[in-house]
């Protein structure tokens, strides 16, 4: 504030003495007459700086390409990717160019008419590198596909919307975003076995599934899966040929069931009943007999059978 009052007063001050000789010098020149002069003192304009250049057009272009081209290579990458492991590698390095990009936009020399939407194309590439990052994460069984996860991410949104506000005023955002999935309601038919290793027996084992999901039960023996079968939501199914042991009986419950995962893709569970499935078969006299079991899916009062819940990893592939 104090530098400011300075520059003032000094103007001040130069004008009154640029007055001071002009007043004289008028009277001389009138011949001694010093009331007769016509001439009035110029007055003193202050000099208007200039304007700040702006940026040129074309080498912000120049520069829009520069930093947006890494993401565009590593975001066709993810485009072409197949599931599993190479598409989660695409994807966090898709995530890591994004950010580098938002980055560089952050610190680029803009043009005015730009400046708006060049920092909302940064903030929209930071969303769509946590998006990325996001849709890379899901491990597991019951993990949704990431281009599902992408599909309904924020990110590609934001960045497409911010892309077509710098594009309409002439500066291009070159970018190709991956390509996305909707969510599938992927399902078995009732009955149908997800495996099946079964020796042959007389025991049967009938499931209704009183839940609002689609199921999958399996049986196992020690380390070893005797059958897995799926169970439509309010429907039942019986299993033949059951041949005689004691068996741990899990079951798992969702949707979406993706069969090269063996699990369901959403909303999914994993428990076993605690009690296990004896079944024996014997001579009698006058036949054989034989186990005949069935367990309910759906939680009942008075029900005789408690479950517990497991890790995804521990239930049978």
């Amino acid at each position: 504030m104090s530098d400011l009052r300075t520059r003032i007063s000094g103007r001040a001050t130069t004008a009154g003495v640029v007055l001071a000789l002009a007043l004289p010098l008028t009277a001389c020149g009138s011949g001694g007459d010093s009331g007769g002069g016509s001439g009035s003192p110029a007055a003193v304009s202050t000099p208007t700086p200039s304007p700040t250049p702006t940026v040129d057009p074309a080498a912000y272009r120049g520069a829009l390409d520069t930093t947006l081209g890494p993401l565009d290579k590593a975001l066709r990458a993810v485009d072409r990717a197949s599931e599993g492991r190479a598409l989660e590698r695409a994807l966090g390095t898709a995530s890591t160019a994004a950010a580098t990009a938002a980055g560089g936009l952050e610190t680029a020399d803009t043009p005015d008419d730009a400046v708006t939407g060049n920092a909302t194309l940064a903030a929209s590439l930071r969303d769509l590198s946590r998006s990325l990052a996001d849709a890379g994460a899901g491990e597991g069984r019951c993990a949704t596909s990431p281009r599902v996860e992408l599909g309904s991410a924020d990110g590609p949104r934001r960045v497409r919307e911010a892309s077509t506000t710098l594009t309409g005023l002439g500066y291009p955002v070159r970018l190709k975003l991956p390509r996305t999935e909707k969510p599938q309601h992927r399902r078995l038919g009732n009955g149908a076995f997800v495996k099946d290793a079964r020796s042959g027996g007389l025991g049967r084992l009938t499931v209704k599934n009183g839940t609002d999901s689609d199921a999958v039960v399996s049986l196992t023996r020690g380390k070893k899966t005797a059958f897995t079968v799926y169970i439509r939501k309010g429907a039942s199914t019986t299993v033949r040929r059951v041949g005689d042991g004691s068996y741990t009986v899990y079951f798992t419950s969702g949707s979406d069931w993706n069969s090269s995962k063996k699990s369901f893709t959403r909303d999914c569970a994993f428990e076993k009943f605690d009690d296990t499935a004896d079944f024996r078969t014997v001579q009698v006299s006058g036949g054989t007999q034989y186990t005949v079991l069935t367990f309910s899916l759906a939680k009942t009062i008075g029900g005789n059978a408690t479950t517990s819940e497991v890790p995804e990893s521990e239930f049978p592939s």
